[in-house]
């Protein structure tokens, strides 16, 4: 499948995501009838450069849901995903630890390449993972935030090849990949799962990339995979 880099579109974004806002007063009503029958435990990873504030609308929804959700307390995403890892991981364990039980984790944009790479490390502790508007190829290569990536200094061609060599092996646990061809600022095919082994569902959403950790779409999708 050939990348295409995504088309800046700022007001695009913005209009989106004031949009999702506007759905946010439905997410009551769906709480109330979307919700399981038992509540599982659920780990929220942000996106880069964002922090738990970011997801704090899509965890009070799933908590509304009746599930024991938790943010990922490492403060700011700021895109070292090697660097990041470890600590990712440490939260895993004790939000699985807490919970006596596999956990879910859901990752928007860059927290989800985290999220994929920690059920990596330990598929154990792993249900699912769910990524939102997560770029999957090429690492920050077809993404609105390469030229920062450049600009510290990053070969993103080595990025590229180094994510492929880790997509190569198989991701041990069920995927949902949700993406959007509104997408400005993450390239939707990059959102693709190269790895034909992996167990990956790919949806389709309306919502603009901002937007996802707002979108009553995005949330009933989310809703009903952790009601599975």
């Amino acid at each position: 499948m050939t990348i295409v880099p995504p088309t800046p579109n700022a007001p695009g974004e913005l209009a989106r995501l004031l949009r999702g806002v506007a759905t946010l007063p439905a997410f009551a009503a769906d709480a109330r009838r979307l919700r399981p029958p038992r509540g599982v435990p659920v780990l929220v990873v942000p996106g880069f450069m964002t922090g738990d504030g970011s997801t704090w609308v899509m965890r009070q929804a799933l908590r509304r849901l009746g599930h024991r959700v938790h943010g990922w307390a490492q403060g700011r995403n700021r895109g070292d995903v090697e660097k990041l890892l470890p600590g990712v991981v440490a939260r895993l364990e004790a939000v699985a630890a807490a919970c006596g039980e596999p956990v879910h984790v859901l990752g928007w944009s860059l927290g989800g390449v985290l999220a994929r790479e920690a059920a990596r490390a330990r598929p154990d502790l792993v249900a699912q993972v769910i990524t939102m508007g997560t770029p999957v190829v090429g690492g920050p290569k077809y993404t609105m935030v390469a030229h920062r990536y450049r600009a510290r200094g990053a070969d993103l061609d080595r990025i590229e090849a180094r994510v492929a060599r880790r997509n190569a092996q198989v991701l041990p646990v069920p995927v949902l990949a949700i993406y959007s061809r509104a997408d400005a600022v993450v390239a939707w095919q990059a959102c693709f799962d190269p790895n034909p082994d992996n167990q990956v569902e790919h949806v389709e959403v309306r919502a603009g990339h901002a937007e996802m950790g707002f979108s009553r779409e995005v949330f009933r999708l989310v809703a009903a995979r952790l009601a599975r």
